[in-house]
């Protein structure tokens, strides 16, 4: 793997599985039939949805993927102008500032963030930036740095913004806010699960006292993307932006069980001290994308397991500590609820490029008065021979892809197009 898609974090090594050319290119036409009838399949195919981002999204059309599974698409429709406006405000000088300090620290071998002051910082900016704008109550945490910046490598930062705001307000909500409240329950409802999972492993954090919040904040809350290597942290990505935080917790419990599940591993590990270090150093064997997601799916830890542990682990949380201060709205586990909940219209699902690709293989293009009324433009290549496109598709006759020749690519400004941004992945 290469070294530049790392953080500093990060152990790297080539654990990446190779898909063959062909059933990438197979896949990458499936997807696309999905994301253009995208309402049909998540109420009648929701199961063939699922089980294609456990084998893995296209890395061609991760981004856009992403953009339909969390409901950002729509909320982009829904709020047009809206980066925009929040882009051309100044911010709040004072998290302002401390974003700016932070910009460097994500993935600073990666091209796109190496150069201060380069594109991908000044985009990462302007998303951070946004989002203290639009939720001044929360303002800025540094957690959100590293999920921000995983998708800006894969979309423009208005897409990026606003699956930013699907992720801390549907997935993992009030983990951003002071108090850390949220990621504190949810560390204990980990512990509780672990006891299903791993007694040993459970054991042994019980008599060294370790508490949940020491080990797994920076797992939950970066979403995995400063532990992971980087072609495990895309897998994690795609089950999670589809199912919802259940596979973090799903994660977290391998991760645990694998570290500390037998009376031989936790011998080495006499302290807290110790157990620390150990799953700072996480062996990289379990960290395999074959291996760890297959263990992720086998794992049976639900939604229901999850919400059943919440209710009483908010009972505990009320008999010692009172009411909690953040009062966050409800989570939504994953694709499916978030459209349940908020059912789009088709207008808000129809797929609108701002980047119109020009065939390299055309003398000259006319566009005829009545086409483009009726929005079609006529090409007319150097063999006297015409062809009719909508004016809303890509036609790129570079592509090797017969399925990718009619490819939407998404746009904003100062930021890299969907096409430009798959070179580095």
């Amino acid at each position: 793997m290469d070294l530049s898609l790392c953080s500093g974090a990060q152990t790297c090594w080539n654990s990446a599985e190779e898909v063959p050319i062909g059933v990438l290119r197979q896949r990458e036409a499936k997807w696309l039939e999905m994301l253009n009838s995208w309402d049909k399949w998540m109420s009648k195919k929701h199961n063939k949805v699922k089980e294609r981002c456990q084998k893995g999204i296209p890395p061609s059309l991760r981004g856009r993927a992403w953009l339909y599974l969390t409901g950002a698409k729509v909320k982009r429709e829904q709020n047009k102008g809206r980066f925009e406006e929040l882009d051309n405000q100044p911010g709040d000088p004072k998290w302002v500032d401390v974003i700016e300090r932070d910009l460097h620290r994500q993935f600073p071998f990666h091209e796109m963030f190496a150069a201060r002051g380069g594109h991908g910082q000044q985009d990462l900016f302007r998303v951070l930036k946004a989002y203290t704008l639009h939720r001044p109550e929360e303002g800025y945490c540094q957690a959100q740095a590293p999920v921000a910046a995983v998708l800006l490598m894969h979309m423009p930062a208005e897409d990026a913004f606003w699956v930013l705001v699907q992720i801390c307000e549907k997935y993992l909500p009030g983990y951003y806010s002071t108090g850390l409240e949220a990621i504190q329950l949810d560390g204990e409802i980990l512990y509780a699960l672990l006891r299903r999972v791993s007694v040993v492993a459970h054991r042994h954090l019980k008599k060294h006292k370790l508490e949940p919040i020491l080990y797994m904040t920076e797992w939950f809350m970066c979403a995995f993307s400063r532990t992971l290597p980087w072609s495990s942290v895309l897998r994690v990505w795609d089950m999670f932006l589809c199912e919802g935080v259940k596979i973090l917790f799903r994660v977290g419990l391998v991760v645990l069980k694998c570290m500390l599940g037998t009376q031989e591993k936790v011998k080495s590990c006499q302290g807290l001290y110790e157990t620390m270090e150990l799953l700072k150093k996480i062996n990289p064997q379990y960290m395999r994308e074959g291996f760890l997601v297959q263990e992720i799916i086998e794992l049976p830890v639900s939604e229901k397991d999850i919400e059943k542990e919440h209710q009483a682990q908010l009972r505990r949380w009320k008999e010692n500590h009172g009411d909690l201060n953040c009062k966050s709205p409800p989570r939504m586990h994953g694709a499916k609820a978030i459209m349940t909940a908020e059912p789009p219209s088709r207008q808000e699902l129809r797929q609108r490029p701002t980047i119109i690709v020009e065939s390299p293989l055309a003398s000259k293009t006319d566009v005829v008065p009545e086409d483009k009324a009726k929005g079609r433009i006529k090409t007319t290549n150097e063999n006297g021979q015409t062809t009719v496109f909508p004016t809303e598709e890509i036609v790129n006759p570079s592509d090797p892809s017969p399925a990718l020749e009619h490819m939407t690519i998404q746009g904003s400004k100062e930021s890299l197009s969907s096409a430009e941004q798959d070179t580095y992945l």
